[in-house]
Parts: C-alpha cells; structure tokens; sequence
C-alpha cells in the first residue's frame, strides 16, 4: 500500500523537536480559527484549548498571552500582571505584521527567540497538558504545561476572568 503523504511539520514543531519535546500534533482545516471549534472538533473542553492572543503595553512591549479558549482576555488584569500603566489587544493586521503569522495561526511556539514576552493564563497552569496552535492555520500541538513553560519562557498571570467565560461550559 502506497504511504499516505505526512504533514508538513511547522516551524513550532522543529523547534519542540530540537528540544527533544513531546508533543502531538492535529490537522483540521485552516477555514477553522477559534479555539471553540478546534476543541469542538478535537473533543476536549474548550478551557484545554489555549489561544495566542498579541496585545501591546503602553511602553509599547509586545505581548504573546495564551489564555483558554472558553475566556476573553481582560487588559486591566493583563496590564497588572505585566506591571504596564494598560494594555490593547493588536489589531489584527499589527498581529500578522509583528508575528509574520496569520491569525488563527499565531503561537508562541513559532516566535521563540523573538523580542515578544509570552504569558500563560492562570487556568493553563492548573492543566497537566494543553492544546496550542502549532504556528500555522489548521494545525494544534497537545504538549504538557511543563514543557511549554520551560521551552517558552512564559510567566503564569491571570490574564481572564471565570465571570468572563461562557457560562454554557
């Protein structure tokens, strides 16, 4: 039987392989963008599905915040975490521009080694394994917190509010 032709492996995943990191990776179509649909399709709460979110401090740091799917991120607790006078999220096209990512495609695991600082949400810090964005559209790596912390450099911060999620999950 003719071999069914792999993925391609994205930038993120060379580099949790240089690091000898365990990871799995999914493939969905890259028409898919919000965490809510990924976890939908990967059957997993939303909350174990994490978002990239760029946003901007007042002394113009550039920020990588994941924060799960299932919660919007706040600028106030952002800013306070971060010690920045506030914080805003990117517009969409100074998030492709900054990252040379498109959105729906944006991790932290595809800009190591890049001026951004990368957050964690509180939540994701209380996960033994999360789902992230793999550095491209239509594709999410399943790691262990540990190791994303570790290979990330991300600082935990509450970043989003429980009251803020969807009470539906």
């Amino acid at each position: 039987m003719p071999k069914q032709p792999e993925h391609p492996k994205t930038n993120a995943m060379r580099a949790l392989d240089q690091r000898h990191i365990a990871y799995t990776p999914f493939y969905y179509s890259d028409a898919i963008h919000s965490a809510r649909e990924v976890a939908a399709l990967l059957g997993v709460p939303p909350g174990h599905v994490f978002k990239t979110l760029v946003a901007l401090t007042s002394d113009d740091r550039q920020l990588l915040i994941m924060v799960p799917g299932d919660r919007e991120l706040d600028p106030r607790l952002v800013a306070r975490g971060v010690g920045a006078k506030s914080v805003r999220m990117a517009l969409q096209r100074d998030a492709e521009r900054l990252t040379g990512l498109r959105v729906g495609g944006i991790s932290p695991l595809a800009l190591l080694g890049r001026r951004f600082e990368v957050y964690l949400d509180a939540p994701g810090a209380a996960l033994e394994e999360l789902y992230l964005n793999g550095g491209q559209r239509g594709v999410n790596v399943r790691l262990r917190v540990a190791d994303l912390l570790a290979v990330t450099g991300a600082r935990v911060i509450t970043a989003s509010e429980a009251n803020g999620a969807d009470p539906s999950h």
